[in-house]
Order: C-alpha cells, then sequence, then structure tokens
C-alpha cells in the first residue's frame, strides 16, 4: 500500500468537565473505545503532548493545531505548537492563524522564529478575515478589503519578510566581528491597501525558504490566489472531488506548477482500535490516489482519545520515516526564490 503524509488536527485548551477523568489515562488509547463525543473538541495540553509524541513515533507528517473546536476558543495555536514542539520535536506543525487582529510583521516573526526552532518544520494556515489594529491605523480609509484580496495581501507581506533577511547574510567572522552583511538584508517597504511594512524581519530565513503558507478557505479566498500565493491548499466535503481540477487549472492560470503546490483532503475519522483505524486510514489513502491528493489530514472524533488513537494507528500505515522539513514531508522543494 502507498503511503501517504498524514496530518492530525489537535485544539489545546481547557477539557470539558465530563472529559478531564478520561483524559488521565488516554496514554494508550489505540486499543479502547473511543467516546461518543462529536469531533473537534478541546483536548488539554498534557493530553495533546502525549497526542504529539505518538504522532511523531508514528511517522504522522505534521499536527495542525487549531484556534477552536467546537464552538470554544482554543489556546494561542502558536504558544500551544511552541510547547508541543518542546516535547516532540521531530514532527511538523500548522498553526491557524487569521488575518483579524494579527498584524503581519508580528505573526512573520512569531512564526519565524517558531520555524528556526523546529529547524524548519513550521507552517501557517492563514484563515481570511479582517484587519487588525496596528495596520488599521496606518493605512488610508477606503472601503473594507474583500476576503480574498486581503489574504493575498498579507501573503504576500508574509512572504517577503521571510525573505528579507536570507541565511546568506550571516557571516559569523570572528577575525573581523562581522556578524552579518547588512547589504543582502533590505526592508520590504510594502504599502498597499490593507497593509503599510516597512521591514526587515530581524532574524534569519528558513532552511526550508520558508515556512509554509496554508490556504483552507478557497471559496472565500478564489483557487487563483492560493494557486498564486500558497503552498498548500487544504479541502474537505464535497470539495474534494473536484480540488485537483481547480487547482490544476489555477496554476496554469497564474504560471505555476502543479509540484509546487500541496493539496491535502481533511476528513472525519473515527478510531476504536488498532484494526479499526488501520482499516480506516486505509480506506483514506485510497481516497487520497483516486482524487490526486497530496495528503491526507485526519479530524478524529472522540476527544483527546480518539485523536491519540488515530495518531498511533498511523503506523499501521506508514514507515516512521522523518523528513528533514515540513517541506519535504509533504513533498515540496525548498523555495529559493527572493520575491521583490
Amino acid at each position: 500500500m502507498s503511503t501517504v503524509p498524514i496530518l492530525i488536527d489537535v485544539a489545546v485548551g481547557p477539557a470539558a468537565p465530563d472529559a478531564t477523568a478520561s483524559e488521565s489515562g488516554a496514554r494508550s488509547a489505540a486499543g479502547a473505545a473511543a467516546s461518543t463525543s462529536e469531533a473537534g473538541e478541546l483536548v488539554s495540553i498534557e493530553s495533546a503532548a502525549r497526542i504529539a509524541a505518538a504522532a511523531q513515533q508514528a511517522g504522522v507528517a505534521a499536527l495542525r493545531i487549531l484556534d477552536s473546536a467546537g464552538g470554544r476558543r482554543a489556546l494561542d495555536p502558536s504558544i500551544a505548537a511552541a510547547y508541543l514542539a518542546g516535547q516532540a520535536g521531530d514532527i511538523g506543525y500548522l498553526v491557524d492563524i487569521a488575518t483579524t487582529h494579527n498584524a503581519p510583521y508580528n505573526v512573520a516573526r512569531r512564526v519565524l522564529s517558531f520555524d528556526r526552532a523546529t529547524g524548519g518544520r513550521a507552517g501557517l494556515v492563514l484563515r481570511p478575515g479582517d484587519g487588525d489594529e496596528v495596520s488599521d491605523a496606518v493605512t488610508p480609509r477606503s472601503p473594507s478589503l474583500p476576503p480574498g484580496r486581503r489574504w493575498a495581501e498579507y501573503a504576500e507581506v508574509l512572504a517577503r519578510l521571510w525573505e528579507s533577511f536570507p541565511r546568506a547574510a550571516l557571516l559569523g567572522d570572528r577575525e573581523r566581528a562581522r556578524v552579518v552583511d547588512p547589504a543582502l538584508i533590505a526592508g520590504i517597504d510594502h504599502e498597499g491597501r490593507g497593509y503599510r511594512v516597512a521591514g526587515p524581519l530581524d532574524g534569519p530565513s528558513s532552511v526550508q525558504g520558508r515556512p509554509l503558507v496554508v490556504a483552507a478557505d478557497t471559496d472565500l479566498v478564489g483557487w487563483d490566489v492560493a494557486a498564486r500565493s500558497a503552498d498548500a491548499v487544504i479541502v474537505a466535503g464535497t470539495a474534494v472531488s473536484g480540488a485537483g481540477r481547480a487547482l490544476a487549472a489555477a496554476l496554469e492560470r497564474v504560471g505555476r506548477r502543479r509540484g509546487e503546490v500541496a493539496l491535502i483532503g481533511r476528513a472525519p475519522v473515527t478510531v476504536r482500535d488498532a484494526r479499526d483505524g488501520r482499516a480506516a486510514l486505509s480506506r483514506l489513502v485510497d481516497w487520497a490516489h483516486a482524487y490526486d491528493l497530496d495528503a491526507v489530514e485526519l479530524s478524529p472524533t472522540g476527544g483527546a482519545r480518539g485523536v491519540l488513537a488515530a495518531a498511533e494507528a498511523v503506523a499501521t500505515v506508514r514507515s516512521a520515516r522523518r523528513a528533514p522539513t515540513l517541506r519535504a514531508a509533504l513533498g515540496l522543494q525548498p523555495v529559493a526564490a527572493v520575491l521583490r
């Protein structure tokens, strides 16, 4: 059976009162029955750490750290991911971050710092939304930007900031007392409808070129915008069947190749025991091949116990070979070109 990179959803926050006791006993849930709770529950940070360790051991490509679940706000995904990476650092992390209330310079700096700390295993799922207090204060008053336009501008700012301090600028020349070559570091001087950002960042670029930018809302962002600016696209439900064709057509229109953007199919999964997990994941691997998906994202039911069982089940369908970066785990090449 051909293997497909597998990602798993995790939302970290205060667990529901009736789930606390069961979480404390969820150290090995592969052989336990999943609870009757619905998908999308918050899990405690302790349970999330066990999930991350199990996912790393099983060969999961990445955890997607959600910003909400079941109508409840989760712990800031970038904070949760930083903690989990300290427990399981050889796995990728995608953090959900919305444009709303998040200035792009701040996000670029936080995500790149996390990416450097994990050796190039980070990315973000950029969610479309409104502006932020910092950016709104310095941009001209104008009609509200459509979600796709704001998302595209935000993604461009992130990419340019992440390349504003190339790794080649690091010299480390002790004899001449030169740490960096300032000639290689440049501000981006971006002035757009939604954002004005000077830059540059204060730290070097990623070993994977740039952290990944992932689009998960093509109905709001639009296929052409996602194809132009995203490194990966997440699709779910009825959108999966036509996503391969839509992405290929959009990439052709914007002048990119199919191999430059990973297509990830997101699906709910219920895992009760090891045999059940292997069967479910085998079906999802076949599903991925049928619809030209590059990876599968699991959205497990059953709270912390169900997520842990899903993570452990991944070991039954793939080897635990680890990729050096998140891009490599998804079959993407490092980004070499600098956007100007």
